[in-house]
C-alpha cells in the first residue's frame, strides 16, 4: 500500500509578522520535505494555519486598545500573504478562530471529558486585583526558577527552554498592570500527564531513540525522567474557545490544547474543499505524521499532544518531530520586542524575486542541532560565491556554449571514455544521496550535496575547456562534453526544486524538462532536451552597498 504523509508546520501566533527565525525553524524545512515527497509522487497533505487564541494576542489587543479579533484579522492576512508570496507550498492554511476549528476542538475536549480523561480540581493561581482577572501564561513574567533569566514567561523560559507554570516564577509581575499578583482559588480541568508516563516511555524512549534528532530526544527524555504532572488545559480568560461544559462559564481551552488540534481542523477544512476523506490522514496507521517546529515547542508536540492523541484512541502518533534550534541574528538573539529581526515582508520588498537566495542561505545555515547565526555578510557571500559563481555560472555557460556551437540543440555524445562514464555514474547518484539526507531530515547536508553537484559540473566544464577544443581537430569531443553538461543541468533542475523552487521552474523551462519526477532520474533515461532556450541569468550578484544598507537599517530599527 502506498504510504501517506501528513506534514504540519507550527501554527504561528497571529500577533505579528513572520521573521527569518520562524522560516529557518519550521517553515522552510517543512516546505523542502513536502516538495521532495511530492516529487516522489507520494500522497501528502501539508497543513498549517494561524494560532489565534494565545494570551499574547489578547495582551497586544489590550495594549493597542482594539479587540483581539482586529489583531488576528490583521496578522492572519499578513502572515498568510507572506507565506504565499515567499512560496511556502501549504495545501491548506487555516486559522483557529474558524468555525470548523471551534467545533473540532470542542468535540475533542468533550469526547475526552466523557471518557473521564481529565481531572477537575481547585487550585491557587496568580490574580491581578487591579485588573480583576486571573493571570494565565503570558499575562505574567518573572525570574525563571531554573536558569534565573529575569524575563521568563508564565508558561516558558525562552532562555533555557523550560516549560513552566505561572506560580513557578520568582518575583512574578502582571503584564497588564505591572503589579505583583496575589494567589486566588479557581477551578480547572487538568490532563493527568502522569497517567501517560508508561505510554510515553514505551512509545518515545524505546521506539524513537534511533531515528529522532538528538536535541529533541534529549529534551523529551529529561522531561519524562523528571516525572510528569497534571497540566491544566483550561484558562480563566475571555479570549479563546469556550470550555463546552455548563459549569465552565468564563473559561476557555488552553491554547496548547486547542492549537495542535488546529492541524486536524485544517486538514478537515482542506478535505472538504478537495472533496476527499480527511480521516486517513490522521487515523490510518499507514500514514506518517511529521511535525516541523522550533525547539520551544518540543514538549508540546512530543509529550502533551501525543498524550491527547493517545487518550482519544482514534488518532495516529507522530512519526517524527524534527525540531530545529534557534537562529540568531548578527550574533544576538532575534527579539520581536526589540525589533531585532529580519521580517519576511521587508525582505521581499528589498529583495524581490530573491526568495530562493534566502531559502538557500537559511537551509545551508540551518540551526538543526544547535543554535546558529545569520549575518548579512554571510548571506551575500553564499549568494555570490555559491549560487552565482558555482550554480548560476555553470548553467549559464552550458546554455551559452550550446547556443554558440549548436544553435541551442543538444548534441549527441560522440566519443565516450571511462572517465566520463564514471562521471555520469557519479552525477546520477546524487538524487539518491540528496533524497536519503532529506528522509533523515538532514537538510543542510542535502542542500550541500546539491551545490556539490553544481561544483562537479562547473569543474568538468572548466577542466575540459570546450572553447579550446572546438578550434582543434578533436572538435567532435565537444559534443560529448556539452551533452554531459546538459545532463548535469537537467539533474540540477529537478533536485534543486525542494530547495530552490523558483530556480527549478526557470531551469525546467530553459532546458525543456517536463513530466520527470525524482524517481525517474537515472543514467539509462538521461535528462536531455532537444532544444535549450537562450540563457537568462538565474541568480544576480548582491553588491556591498545593499548589505551596508541592511546592516544600517537593522541597527536603526532596534529598540
Amino acid at each position: 500500500m502506498k504510504k501517506r504523509y501528513t506534514i504540519t508546520a507550527a501554527l504561528p501566533y497571529a500577533n505579528g509578522p513572520i521573521h527569518i527565525g520562524h522560516l529557518a525553524g519550521a517553515y522552510i524545512p517543512a516546505d523542502i520535505y513536502s516538495r521532495y515527497l511530492r516529487s516522489m509522487e507520494k500522497d501528502i497533505v501539508f497543513i498549517c494555519g494561524s494560532d489565534e487564541h494565545g494570551a499574547a494576542i489578547a495582551i497586544r489587543a489590550k495594549k493597542e486598545g482594539v479587540s483581539p479579533q482586529k489583531i488576528i484579522d490583521k496578522y492572519h492576512l499578513m502572515i498568510k500573504n507572506s507565506f504565499s508570496d515567499f512560496g511556502i507550498s501549504f495545501d491548506n492554511y487555516s486559522r483557529t478562530s474558524s468555525k470548523i476549528h471551534h467545533q473540532t476542538a470542542s468535540l475533542f475536549f468533550k469526547e475526552l471529558y466523557d471518557k473521564n480523561t481529565f481531572i477537575e480540581k481547585e487550585t491557587e493561581q496568580l490574580y491581578d486585583s487591579k485588573e480583576n482577572q486571573f493571570l494565565a501564561d503570558r499575562y505574567v513574567e518573572g525570574e525563571c526558577p531554573k536558569c534565573h533569566f529575569k524575563e521568563a514567561y508564565g508558561d516558558q523560559c525562552e532562555k533555557c527552554g523550560s516549560t513552566l507554570n505561572p506560580i513557578d516564577l520568582i518575583n512574578p509581575k502582571s503584564k497588564l498592570s505591572g503589579n505583583k499578583p496575589s494567589l486566588k482559588k479557581t477551578k480547572h480541568w487538568f490532563l493527568p500527564l502522569n497517567n501517560f508516563e508508561d505510554f510515553l516511555k514505551k512509545w518515545f524512549l524505546k521506539e524513537k531513540k534511533s531515528d529522532w534528532k538528538t536535541n529533541v530526544f534529549g529534551q523529551v527524555k529529561s522531561w519524562i525522567n523528571e516525572g510528569l504532572k497534571p497540566r491544566a488545559i483550561t484558562r480563566d480568560i475571555d479570549w479563546g474557545i469556550p470550555v463546552p461544559l455548563k459549569d465552565a462559564i468564563g473559561k476557555v481551552l488552553y491554547v496548547w490544547f486547542d492549537a495542535p488540534i488546529g492541524y486536524i481542523s485544517s486538514t478537515i477544512e482542506w478535505a472538504e474543499k478537495e472533496k476527499v476523506d480527511w480521516k486517513p490522514y490522521w487515523q490510518d496507521p499507514n500514514t506518517e505524521l511529521v511535525h516541523f517546529i522550533g525547539k520551544d515547542n518540543i514538549v508540546f508536540h512530543c509529550i502533551i499532544f501525543p498524550s491527547i492523541l493517545k487518550a482519544s484512541e482514534k488518532y495516529i502518533l507522530p512519526s517524527n518531530v524534527p525540531a530545529n534550534e534557534f537562529l540568531n541574528l548578527e550574533g544576538e538573539k532575534i527579539s520581536t520586542s526589540k525589533n531585532w529581526a529580519i521580517w519576511l515582508d521587508d525582505y521581499m520588498k528589498d529583495f524581490p524575486e530573491m526568495q530562493d537566495t534566502l531559502r538557500y542561505v537559511l537551509t545551508a545555515n540551518a540551526p538543526e542541532t544547535k543554535d546558529n547565526d545569520f549575518t548579512w555578510k554571510d548571506f551575500q557571500a553564499k549568494n555570490n560565491n555559491e549560487l552565482v559563481a558555482i550554480f548560476g555560472n555553470f548553467i549559464n555557460r552550458v546554455a551559452v556554449l550550446t547556443e554558440k556551437y549548436y544553435d541551442g540543440l543538444t548534441p549527441q555524445i560522440s566519443a565516450f571514455n571511462k572517465e566520463e562514464e564514471n562521471l555520469l555514474n557519479e552525477v546520477y547518484s546524487y538524487p539518491e544521496k540528496i533524497g536519503k539526507s532529506l528522509e533523515k531530515f538532514e537538510f543542510r547536508k542535502a542542500v550541500n550535496k546539491m551545490i556539490d553537484l553544481a561544483r562537479i559540473g562547473n569543474k568538468y566544464l572548466a577542466d575540459k575547456e570546450p572553447w579550446k577544443i572546438i578550434k582543434t581537430p578533436n572538435v567532435e569531443k565537444v559534443k560529448t562534453i556539452m551533452n554531459i553538461s546538459i545532463q548535469i543541468c537537467g539533474i540540477l533542475a529537478l533536485v534543486c526544486e525542494p530547495f530552490l523552487p523558483n530556480t527549478s521552474k526557470k531551469l525546467k523551462e530553459q532546458f525543456n524538462i517536463s513530466n520527470t519526477n525524482w524517481n525517474s532520474i537515472n543514467k539509462d533515461n538521461p535528462i536531455i532536451s532537444t532544444k535549450i532556450k537562450k540563457s537568462n541569468l538565474i541568480f544576480r550578484k548582491i553588491e556591498n552597498e545593499e548589505i551596508d544598507f541592511q546592516l544600517e537599517k537593522l541597527q536603526k530599527s532596534k529598540k
